[in-house]
């Protein structure tokens, strides 16, 4: 057998012992946007280090950089003469959400009868960190090297926006120099169908706050001549979108850029039915697949449009309600932008809207968030030829380029520091994963095709 070949059989062997690695990490629950979550967010960083010297990587240390949450570093240089791939994951995960929704404890690991993980951060993107080590150690643990040198850096901050990527990409420019980036934080386009992503959204988001009273009042005593701070903000934000969904924002679009011929054939080839898409999605019966042009243009709502949403809003707990007129009321509000929109003239234009907007006279606060950028790369590089043979034979069919209407805030800045070198998005979640959502679902079968992907891929790269 050849070394590919050796590590394969390897990897089928400890298909285990990789999957009691992830369900370790699993098991902590690093949520970066709970502060009273920091100590869990050093223990899964701590772990994550454990793992990453378990499965073969050298110099592995988590680095601390001020006002951040935990990085993870680990590298395998010693392939002379042949390409080095700089791979990231992130071991931080999203809030749990409503727990009560949950069909399994969230960070209780529960490996459903349907042939999937359910836990927060199972497979975003825990399974995308364990995919990386299991795919060196396959190689290493029996062949003793690898045909590429591999450096892992570990995010312990990007489910809240990487705000310090900026000051750790100065810091850590040369550790990090490398021929072509790898990335195991995206989906697949369905169950099965390995996909390599060529673009995403980038994502702008605003607090805005609305007041009208100094406190609440009762509403029978000052009801109806009372400014009602939930009502202004109810009013404000249903000028964000017309009757379609469609964003109503004037000049939003001007910017967007056009599909372009490639792009046009791939998400004609793509398009998923309407059918489809509703299950995938689980809209309810009755409810419409939203904007102009229906399910036509699904994938270019998704992939290429900009979208905004209401994260969340609050004016009173509802399990404490009170006969009152509300002092204040507060959304979250984020837009997905796409090539070529600028990030500050959308706040703007964003911020301008909701004050222009605001009824009554009520006083409006605006607190923008750090904003991610959107992505695209250009598929000619050999690099994606290569890592679509990878794939194909990980999954044993062939593999597709596609968008992704999320964010991943490392990668432009990242591909921009490094030169411009080539950056692998392969997926690890498929569209039942439920990321962010409760009821968070790995597949085993995709994971472990997707480790194969990946111990072909280091091959390929090689060649």
């Amino acid at each position: 057998m050849n070394d590919t070949e050796l590590a394969l059989s390897r990897f089928k062997s400890l298909e285990k012992q990789y999957l009691d690695d992830l369900i370790e990490l699993v098991r902590i629950p690093s949520i970066s946007a709970d502060k009273a979550c920091v100590g869990h967010l050093r223990e899964s960083a701590e772990k994550t280090a454990e793992i990453m010297k378990r499965r073969g990587l050298e110099n592995v240390e988590v680095i601390d950089l001020k006002g951040a949450h935990p990085y993870v570093y680990g590298d395998w240089c010693h392939a002379k003469g042949q390409p080095t791939l700089l791979c990231y994951a992130h071991h931080d995960v999203q809030p749990t959400g409503e727990e009560r929704l949950w069909k399994s404890k969230p960070f209780v690991p529960t490996l459903g009868k349907d042939g999937r993980l359910y836990a927060r951060g199972a497979a975003d993107d825990k399974a995308g960190v364990v995919a990386l080590t299991s795919a060196i150690d396959a190689y290493i643990g029996t062949v003793k090297t690898l045909p590429v040198n591999v450096k892992l850096i570990i995010e312990g901050e990007e489910e809240i926006g990487s705000s310090h990527l900026t000051a750790f990409l100065k810091k850590y420019r040369r550790k990090l120099a490398a021929d072509a980036m790898v990335l195991t934080d995206t989906s697949n386009f369905d169950t099965g169908i390995p996909s390599i992503t060529t673009s995403l959204r980038g994502l702008v988001a605003v607090d805005v706050e609305v007041r009208g009273l100094r406190q609440s009042l009762h509403s029978g005593g000052w009801g109806g001549a009372s400014p009602d701070a939930a009502m202004a903000l109810v009013k404000m934000l249903a000028t964000l979108t017309d009757k379609d969904g469609d964003i109503a924002i004037p000049h939003m679009y001007d910017k967007v850029r056009a599909p372009g011929r490639a792009e046009k054939k791939m998400l004609d080839e793509l398009t998923p039915s309407e059918k489809e898409f509703r299950r995938q999605a689980g809209i309810v019966p009755g409810s419409r697949v939203m904007g102009k042009g229906g399910a036509k243009d699904i994938l270019k709502k998704l992939w290429r449009l900009p979208a905004i949403s209401i994260n969340a809003m609050e004016a009173a707990n509802i399990r404490e309600r009170r006969n009152v007129i509300v002092d204040r009321a507060a959304a979250r509000v984020g837009i997905r932008i796409v090539p070529d929109m600028d990030r500050e003239e959308t706040l703007d234009l964003l911020e301008n809207h909701l004050r222009k907007n605001a009824p009554w006279g009520v006083e409006v606060t605006v607190k923008r968030e750090p904003a991610g950028n959107w992505w695209t790369t250009d598929t000619s590089h050999p690099a994606f030829a290569a890592a679509r043979r990878a794939l194909e034979k990980g999954y044993g069919r062939p593999a597709v380029f596609t968008g992704c209407g999320g964010s991943i805030p490392f990668v432009e800045p990242f591909s921009r520091e490094l030169g411009g070198v080539p950056a692998l998005l392969v997926g690890i979640e498929d569209p039942y994963t439920n990321a962010h959502s409760e009821n968070e679902s790995l597949h085993l079968g995709d994971w472990k095709k997707s480790i194969a992907g990946i111990i072909h891929l280091f091959r390929e790269m090689a060649r």
